[in-house]
C-alpha cells in the first residue's frame, strides 16, 4: 500500500497576512509525510500574485516567487494575473528563479512554440514507482494575451491534443484548472481518464471535495483562507481510495513572529516603490460620491491616453488622497487595481443610454465584485467631454450629442466584461490599452501636468 499527499493552494491573490502560517504549516506536514515514508506534492493553481501589494509590485512579482520557493512547491500553473498582469517581458522572466515547474499546456509565444520556462505537464514518479502526470491549464483571456504578444489556445480543445499522451505515461492524472468551477465539472463529465482535477479562479471552496463520476474535485476558495488536501490511498499504482479536506489556516496553530514577519514582506515592498513621481502644490481630496479634482484629472488622463472623444470613470476606483510628495507606493494605494484603458466606438443614441445608465440613482451605491476592482463601491460617475444639461440633454464636447454620428469612448475595461450595459456593449468592437493599469496613466499624467 502507497500514501499519497497532495497538498494545493489557489488564487492567493497576494494576501500574505497568513502566509508565514500557511508556509509553516506546509513544513510540518512535509516533514511528518516524510517521517511516515508517505508522499508529498504541493501544487499552486495560479493568480498566487497579485499586484495590489507591494510586494508583488515593487518586486515585479519576484518576491511572490521566492515565497513559492521557499515552501517548496513541486509545481505551479498560472492564473490570469500572472498571465496578463505583467508585460510580455515581465511574464518572461517572472520565472527565472524558480526551483518549482510551471505548468501551462495552452500558452504558447507568438510562434506557436512554449516558452522555455514552462510545461504543458509533467511526470512525477513515487519511491514506489507510481507514475503521476500533471497537467496545467490557464483560463481562455485569449485577446488580452495576444495584445501582450502571446498566443493563448482554448484549454478542452488543448487538453484533447495531450489526454492520451499523457494518460499513457501515467498511472494517476491530476489537471492544474486556472478555469473556474463549471469548467471543471465539464472536463470531469468529458475526460474521465483524470483522477482529480485540482482547481481555481472561480474562488469556489469545496470542504469535502466533489466527485464528478469518479473524478475527484478540489478548491481552496481564495486569498489564503484555505489549504487543500487531496489524501490517495493507492495499491500496485491504482487509487483504491481518495478524500480530499480543506484546513481552515486561522484555525492552525498560530507561529511566533507571524504578524512581524508579514508586516516585512509589505515594508520591502513599500521601500522599493519609494520613489518620488512629483511634489503636489495642493491636496487632491478624496470622496467616491463626489466629483473631485483627482478623480476629473484621472478621467481626462484615460481619455488622452485612448485618443477618444470623451470619457468616463467611476469615482470608487480612486481609493484615497494625494498630497505633498507623491511616489509608485501612493499610486498604488489609491489605484490598486490590475484595470486597463479601453476605447469602444458607438452611437449617439447607444452612447446616450450608456451615459443615462450611469446617472441612475442607486449606480453610485452599487458594490462591485472582481473584475479586476480592488475597491468596495461604484461611486459616482465622472465625465470628461461630456456635460449634461437640462432634461438630460447631453453634450459632447460642447456639441450637443447626434444621436447618428459615432464616437469614441474611453472607460475603464472593467465596464466592458458582461455585467454592464449589456444591451450595448457585448457586440461591440473594443481597443484595450495593455499592458498599462490605470496608475501608470495617472502616473503619466500627474508627470506631464
Amino acid at each position: 500500500m502507497e500514501f499519497i499527499h497532495i497538498y494545493h493552494t489557489n488564487d492567493v491573490h497576494s494576501h500574505l497576512k497568513r502566509w508565514p502560517r500557511i508556509q509553516h504549516f506546509l513544513n510540518v506536514r512535509r516533514t511528518n509525510h516524510k517521517e511516515a515514508e508517505e508522499e508529498f506534492f504541493l501544487f499552486d493553481i495560479g493568480d498566487f500574485i497579485d499586484r495590489w501589494h507591494p510586494l508583488s509590485e515593487g518586486t515585479n512579482g519576484q518576491g511572490n516567487i521566492e515565497l513559492l520557493n521557499e515552501a517548496g512547491y513541486t509545481a505551479v500553473t498560472i492564473g490570469n494575473n500572472e498571465g496578463i498582469n505583467f508585460p510580455y517581458e515581465g511574464l518572461n522572466h517572472l520565472y527565472d528563479n524558480r526551483k518549482f515547474d510551471v505548468l501551462v499546456a495552452n500558452l504558447y509565444n507568438t510562434n506557436r512554440q512554449h516558452p522555455k520556462w514552462l510545461s504543458p505537464y509533467k511526470i512525477y514518479q513515487t519511491e514506489k514507482g507510481t507514475r503521476i502526470g500533471v497537467f496545467g491549464l490557464t483560463a481562455y483571456y485569449s485577446l488580452f494575451y495576444e495584445l501582450l504578444g502571446w498566443h493563448l489556445t482554448e484549454p478542452l480543445e488543448e487538453l484533447k491534443k495531450w489526454i492520451q499522451p499523457l494518460k499513457s505515461q501515467s498511472d494517476i492524472f491530476i489537471l492544474l484548472s486556472h478555469l473556474g468551477l463549471d469548467h471543471d465539472e465539464q472536463i470531469a463529465r468529458e475526460f474521465p481518464e483524470i483522477d482529480i482535477i485540482l482547481g481555481g479562479h472561480s474562488h469556489h471552496t469545496l470542504p469535502d471535495g466533489k466527485l464528478v463520476g469518479q473524478t475527484l474535485l478540489a478548491g481552496a476558495g481564495k486569498h489564503g483562507r484555505y489549504v487543500g488536501h487531496v489524501s490517495l490511498q493507492v495499491d500496485e499504482r491504482k487509487i483504491i481510495s481518495k478524500q480530499a479536506l480543506l484546513y481552515n489556516v486561522m484555525e492552525l496553530p498560530t507561529i511566533p513572529n507571524e504578524r512581524v514577519n508579514s508586516k516585512e514582506l509589505y515594508r520591502k515592498g513599500k521601500k522599493l516603490l519609494n520613489q518620488k513621481i512629483t511634489t503636489l502644490q495642493n491636496e487632491y481630496s478624496h470622496d467616491p460620491f463626489q466629483e473631485t479634482e483627482l478623480s476629473k484629472l484621472l478621467c481626462e488622463a484615460i481619455r488622452e491616453w485612448c485618443k477618444a472623444d470623451c470619457a468616463f470613470i467611476n469615482g470608487g476606483l480612486i481609493l484615497g488622497p494625494l498630497s505633498g510628495k507623491v511616489s509608485l507606493y501612493d499610486l498604488l494605494l489609491i489605484c490598486p487595481h490590475p484595470i486597463n484603458p479601453c476605447k469602444i466606438q458607438l452611437t449617439g443614441i447607444e452612447l446616450k443610454r450608456v451615459l443615462l445608465e450611469t446617472r441612475e440613482e442607486d449606480w453610485a451605491q452599487k458594490h462591485v465584485v472582481g473584475l479586476g476592482f480592488r475597491g468596495t463601491v461604484m461611486g459616482v460617475s465622472i465625465y470628461d467631454g461630456i456635460t449634461f444639461k437640462e432634461n438630460n440633454e447631453i453634450y459632447i464636447n460642447g456639441i450637443h450629442l447626434d444621436l447618428n454620428k459615432l464616437y469614441t469612448l474611453a472607460l475603464p475595461d472593467m465596464f466592458t466584461f458582461g455585467h454592464f450595459f449589456k444591451d450595448v456593449f457585448p457586440q461591440k468592437k473594443k481597443e484595450y490599452f495593455l499592458p498599462e493599469f490605470l496608475r501608470d496613466i495617472l502616473k503619466w499624467k500627474l508627470e506631464k501636468k
